[in-house]
């Protein structure tokens, strides 16, 4: 059976994921960025790590074949399938302070933090337990100074990335809310888990 989910732009989802069980995420229309993290089941203060998961697969253009690791080493999901092979584990999903630092936007805007907590405090998951987000579809280019550029999102319409969990998992998945990341427009995200 498979559970679908279909995020309108800048909105997320959270969810139970149990071990053996696939994520499929789905950009529709192209050019949109979707942060994914995860926590074990058995234990939310085992969550998933960026740093681990560079170190271990020695690069931070993670696709088929690689694993996302744990805090602790242990994997929590496995690249099955994708289709566009960049994605962004270095930047921390989008929050307030974002868009008052990066954008000098000082009113309310959505993000991707605010609805990861929001849709992950069901299972106890609190606004400072959010890790660094793996940031699918995100085309963050390290430019030869070290610095960042962020381009637009090489997804085009159908494009996916499929996952598999290698523990019980909580997971929460957004339909980004950064303009940059976005390529300046906002378009939703679909989630399937089988």
């Amino acid at each position: 059976m498979t559970i679908r989910h279909h995020l309108e732009p800048q909105t997320g989802v959270g969810f139970l994921m149990g071990r053996g069980q696939m994520l499929k995420i789905i950009d529709p229309q192209g050019e949109q960025v979707s942060d994914l993290t995860a926590f074990a089941q058995d234990d939310k203060s085992e969550w998933l790590s960026s740093g681990r998961t560079i170190d271990y697969a020695n690069t931070i253009y993670l696709t088929t074949g690689h694993q996302l690791y744990s805090n602790r080493s242990r994997p929590m999901f496995s690249i099955v399938e994708d289709t566009v092979g960049r994605h962004d584990f270095l930047l921390t999903p989008c929050s307030p302070d974002t868009f008052k630092l990066l954008y000098d936007h000082h009113e309310y805007h959505p993000s991707c933090f605010e609805n990861l907590t929001k849709n992950l405090a069901t299972f106890g998951i609190t606004p400072d337990m959010i890790p660094t987000t793996f940031n699918i579809f995100m085309n963050v280019i390290v430019l030869s100074s070290g610095e960042l550029r962020i381009d637009p999102p090489p997804s085009r319409a159908g494009d996916y990335i499929l996952l598999r969990a290698e523990m019980d998992l909580i997971v929460g998945v957004t339909a980004c809310s950064a303009e940059k990341s976005n390529n300046y427009s906002f378009k939703p995200i679909d989630v399937e888990v089988s």
